[in-house]
């Protein structure tokens, strides 16, 4: 199998969900905060914060960029090589590539196309053998640089391709915001499809915030 390796700094790219419902036609009230989830954790509004001066953001020094990368590298590549064993062992084929997405190391297994479909035992039901993957994954990539692991797993393209569902979710909801003016709920989603949905959302000039506690958490989005 080939690994191979992108050390760039990759496009954000929009999360997508396992099982995601359609949306609901269930107006809500507005909400003050706007909030975005990040990959897979979220990032809640709590109110009104206190003025503060105004400061430019320090610039990362080249000795903290290049740190930052060799960690992000080191992750990558532990990541790849548990990742090959487990192939190896369950005699799956399948391609890995390394790189880097919105700061964080990005790992894809890529289906064999002679065989399409092979891969999907280690995708499960709703991704969730891919979920357990991806734990394990940042356990094993942890164990090897002594830091605490964000990496992100993608198998067969399975997130990506739920990417592609969120953005047409959030798309139809500035629809029905923009058409009603009031806010619409949408069902519960995992954190890295209500990244998409903010981003998509944000795109097109609404506000978006995320509600509930999981595994039941949701976006409400609402007029600009």
């Amino acid at each position: 199998m080939d690994t191979t390796a992108d050390s760039t700094t990759g496009a954000a790219a929009p999360e997508a969900a396992e099982g995601v419902s359609a949306t609901t036609g269930a107006a809500v009230g507005d909400r003050p905060a706007v909030t975005a989830d990040v990959g897979d954790e979220a990032t809640e509004g709590t109110g009104a914060t206190p003025a503060r001066e105004a400061r430019e953001p320090r610039a990362p020094r080249q000795g903290e960029q290049s740190s930052k990368q060799k960690l992000l590298d080191a992750e990558g590549d532990a990541a790849a090589d548990y990742l090959e064993e487990l192939l190896d062992i369950a005699d799956l084929d399948g391609d890995i590539d390394i790189f880097v997405e919105n700061g964080r190391a990005s790992v894809a297994v890529l289906a064999d196309e002679a065989d399409p479909t092979g891969l999907q035992v280690l995708v499960g039901p709703g991704g969730e053998v891919l979920d357990a993957l991806q734990e394990l994954t940042r356990l094993a990539a942890q164990a090897k640089t002594g830091e605490r692991s964000r990496l992100l797993l993608d198998i067969a393209g399975f997130r990506e391709d739920r990417r592609s569902t969120a953005a047409g979710i959030a798309a139809d909801a500035v629809s029905r915001v923009r058409a009603s003016g009031e806010s619409v709920q949408l069902e519960p989603m995992p954190a890295y499809q209500r990244k998409a949905v903010h981003d998509a959302v944000a795109e097109a000039g609404l506000r978006s915030e995320s509600d509930g506690a999981e595994p039941d958490r949701y976006v409400v989005v609402h007029p600009a």
